[in-house]
C-alpha cells in the first residue's frame, strides 16, 4: 500500500463516482518500493463490488483521462497473465487538456464532460496542501447512480470487436444469451490471448460439424464452464506437434540439398527458403542444387 498513491487518487476531480472508487483500490494495491502495482481483475472487481464488464469500462475511461496505463503481461506459457497497471502519480494536465463542454472552478479545476474527457488537478498545489483521504472512504464514496439500460444497438457497440468475433465462431444454431456470452469471453482474455481464444472457439465448431443439437453445448453454458481451457490447450499441442513436423521437412531439405540428393526435385520453394531464414543453407548451396529462388 502507497500512502502518497492514495491521497494523490483520492484528490483527482472530476471522475465519476464509480470510476474514482476503482482509481482509490488501485491505489492501494500500489507498492511504493516497486512502484509495481498488479491486483488480478477477480481480485479488483470484488474490492469495487463491481461485474468484470462494469470494472473494464472504468478502467477505460481512467486510461482515457491519462490516469492509468495498463501492462499486458505473459504467463510464462504463451498465454495471458494478469494485467500490470501503472499509475501516473505525477500527472498535471493544463487548459488544453480540458474536456470540451467542460467547465472549470474558480481554483482551476477542470471537470468532466458527460462522455468522459480528460481531468486535471489543481495547477500549483502540492500534494502535501491537500486533505487526504477521507476517514473512511468505503461509507464516503458514493454509489453511481442507476441508469436506464441502453438500448440493444448501443449496447452491442460498446462490446470490443475481438469479443464479437469470438462468438460468431461458435456454432450459430447453438448460441444463446449474447450478453452473457460476451462477458465471459471477456473474462476468458484474461488469461489466454484473442488469437488462442478464437482458434479454440473454431476448433470446437469444426470438431462438432454434424452432431445432433442435443450433444453441442449452449455458447452461454460453453463458456460459463470454461470448457475454451480444453481446446486452447489442445490447439496449441497440434501447433507444436505442426511445428515439429515442419521443422523437420525443412532439415531434411537442407541435407537433400547439401548432398545435391536426386529427392531435391521433392523440395518445394517454401522449404528451401524456410531453410536459408534458418541459418541451415545459404542461397549459393540451393541455387547450385538446381533449385529455382
Amino acid at each position: 500500500m502507497s500512502g502518497m498513491a492514495l491521497i494523490w487518487a483520492a484528490n483527482v476531480k472530476g471522475l465519476k463516482p464509480a470510476a474514482k472508487i476503482v482509481l482509490i483500490q488501485l491505489a492501494d494495491f500500489h507498492n511504493k518500493e516497486t512502484d509495481q502495482c498488479n491486483p488480478s481483475a477477480k481480485r479488483l472487481a470484488d474490492e469495487c463490488e463491481m461485474g468484470r464488464a462494469t470494472l473494464f469500462r472504468h478502467m477505460t475511461t481512467l486510461e482515457e483521462c491519462g490516469l492509468v496505463t495498463r501492462h499486458a503481461r505473459g504467463d510464462g506459457d504463451g498465454g495471458r497473465g494478469f494485467n500490470q497497471y501503472e499509475l501516473h502519480l505525477d500527472i498535471t494536465l493544463g487548459p488544453s487538456a480540458r474536456p470540451k463542454g467542460g467547465s472549470s472552478g474558480a481554483n482551476g479545476v477542470s471537470s468532466q464532460n458527460e462522455t468522459g474527457g480528460d481531468v486535471s488537478k489543481m495547477r500549483g498545489k502540492s500534494l502535501k496542501g491537500e486533505t487526504g483521504v477521507v476517514s473512511n472512504r468505503d461509507t464516503n464514496l458514493t454509489i453511481e447512480p442507476k441508469k436506464e439500460p441502453p438500448s440493444r444497438r448501443r449496447e452491442a457497440a460498446a462490446v470490443d470487436e475481438d469479443v464479437i468475433c469470438i462468438l460468431a465462431a461458435y456454432p450459430q444454431d447453438r448460441r444463446r444469451d449474447e450478453g452473457t456470452c460476451h462477458q465471459l469471453i471477456s473474462d476468458a482474455l484474461q488469461y489466454v490471448s484473442v488469437q488462442d481464444l478464437l482458434s479454440a472457439v473454431q476448433a470446437h465448431a469444426a470438431r462438432t460439424t454434424g452432431f445432433t443439437r442435443s450433444k453441442v453445448s449452449f455458447s452461454d453454458n460453453w463458456f460459463r464452464r470454461e470448457e475454451w481451457r480444453r481446446r486452447v490447450e489442445e490447439e496449441r499441442e497440434h501447433s507444436k506437434s505442426d511445428n515439429r513436423a515442419m521443422a523437420q521437412l525443412v532439415a531434411n531439405a537442407a541435407e537433400w540439398i547439401k548432398g545435391k540428393s536426386p529427392l531435391c526435385k521433392h523440395v518445394s520453394h517454401e522449404h528451401a527458403i524456410a531453410a536459408i531464414d534458418a541459418g541451415l543453407l545459404t542461397k549459393q548451396q540451393v541455387v547450385a542444387a538446381g533449385i529455382q529462388l
